[in-house]
């Protein structure tokens, strides 16, 4: 099995201009640079993709006495690990109810086991290796109307079930918890939070180099040759493994074909203010929780360490900063909060969020046996990743050790490709995302 990167993919990587004047980046200091790969080399394991999946994953192998080379078609963190809201969440980006009816509610409740651990893992892996990300306690997942305030409800009644308790926050006190008249209600979960992205993603990049895993930046793979010992080839390199992992997510398109019709890349947009006003930037969320609403086309925001609201939403399928992109995202800041009405933005950046269908991460072999069986890939996250992609990097060395018992059960979720073809999935997402903005509007 010969797979290679086709024109769309080196299309993406090419004209992908939504990290441009990413906020993080004035905070975040690349101090490791890595060099392309260069000729021939083997290694036990390849790991495609320099985000979070493909360094957790580096870093629990090499604990493991694997081997590890690590291939990124640009820098580390310069996909949506190192640009995205910074919000930490337990769980998945689809309802409790999905995972339970397709696996069962013992498999349903190891999945959401999974999702505390990822909290935990981001914890211990900042005290092991250094990591000052910037981290702060909290989030709230609020309500813009009461039949929006209902499904809160819902969902605190789903998770009761699994073992958690949020606390709601109905429209009584609400506004001690949030400065905008747009919210009725919330839910409050302590253990989740919030972070600097890239700072977290470039020190796990260290950690996985402290451990002896070898980086190799600006080494887009552009075929990968299957078999008992797969091949990995870049413009300039090859790379021979006993097991590859796929850990690109949207970047991956072209090389593996059959991974490609099962997500659909989105992307989303963020704002960074100035830096508020102390009193100011700790009056909007007195709390320092990380915020994002129940709509499918929802708003996400937080307070940074030096008082900026950095504010994400908005979406659109395409490579490049759509115009008026600022202006929108101005408009949605002050409908949160009109009081930063006179607040100026600084900058503004965008990355793509890896849907699946039915919003449950896809992981999995390409194949069950024969070529493909050691080819592992994991994608799909949904915008729900920051902490999950975490946890599925060490699902995947567990099963690359010998026990796949957790991996199986994320692989056995069923998934269906995005209807319409390469062609013409991205007009058929779209009419799909204006049809969810006006179900948004009118409820609103």
């Amino acid at each position: 099995m010969v797979l290679d990167m086709d024109e769309s993919a080196a299309a993406l990587l090419r004209a992908d201009d939504l990290a441009r004047h990413c906020g993080y980046a004035a905070s975040a200091r690349r101090e490791q640079r890595f060099p392309p790969l260069e000729g021939g080399r083997v290694c036990d394991v390849a790991v495609v993709g320099g985000g979070l999946a493909g360094l957790s994953a580096a870093i629990e192998l090499a604990d493991r006495g694997f081997t590890v080379t690590l291939l990124e078609a640009r820098d580390v963190g310069s996909g949506a690990s190192g640009r995205n809201g910074g919000q930490a969440l337990p769980g998945l980006a689809c309802e409790p109810r999905l995972i339970e009816a397709q696996l069962g509610l013992e498999a349903a409740r190891i999945v959401w086991d999974a999702g505390i651990e990822a909290l935990d893992l981001i914890h211990r892996r900042c005290e092991r290796f250094a990591i000052d990300c910037e981290w702060r306690s909290g989030h709230l997942l609020t309500a813009v109307n009461t039949r929006r305030a209902r499904r809160l409800r819902a969902t605190a009644d789903d998770l009761q079930r699994y073992g958690d308790a949020p606390r709601f926050i109905g429209a009584a006190e609400i506004g001690d918890w949030i400065a905008s008249p747009r919210f009725v209600a919330a839910l409050h979960d302590a253990r989740a939070g919030h972070l600097q992205p890239l700072k977290y993603t470039l020190g796990l990049a260290r950690a996985a180099t402290s451990l002896g895993v070898t980086i190799h930046e600006r080494s887009a793979v552009v075929r990968i040759v299957a078999g008992p010992r797969p091949r990995l080839q870049t413009p300039s390199g090859w790379l021979d493994a006993g097991r590859v992992l796929l850990a690109g997510n949207a970047y991956l398109q072209g090389i593996a074909p059959q991974l490609e019709r099962r997500i659909m890349p989105v992307a989303t947009y963020m704002a960074a203010t100035e830096p508020l006003p102390e009193a100011l930037a700790t009056s909007l969320v007195p709390s320092g929780a990380a915020v994002c609403d129940n709509n499918f086309v929802l708003d996400y925001f937080r307070v940074s360490a030096d008082r900026r609201l950095l504010f994400g939403g908005g979406d659109s399928v395409g490579t490049a900063m759509p115009r008026g992109a600022k202006e929108m995202l101005g408009r949605r800041i002050t409908r949160v909060f009109p009081q930063l009405q006179r607040t100026r933005i600084e900058s503004v950046w965008g990355g793509y969020v890896d849907l699946t269908l039915n919003l449950a991460p896809d992981f999995g072999r390409l194949s069950a046996r024969g070529d493909g069986a050691n080819v592992y890939y994991v994608q799909g996250f949904s915008g729900h990743g920051l902490a999950l992609t975490g946890l599925a990097g060490r699902i995947v060395a567990e099963a690359m050790a010998g026990d796949a018992t957790r991996f199986d059960t994320f692989a056995r979720l069923q998934h269906r490709s995005f209807p319409g073809g390469a062609r013409f999935r991205s007009a058929a997402l779209q009419l799909g995302l204006a049809w969810y903005r006006l179900r948004d509007a009118l409820a609103a």
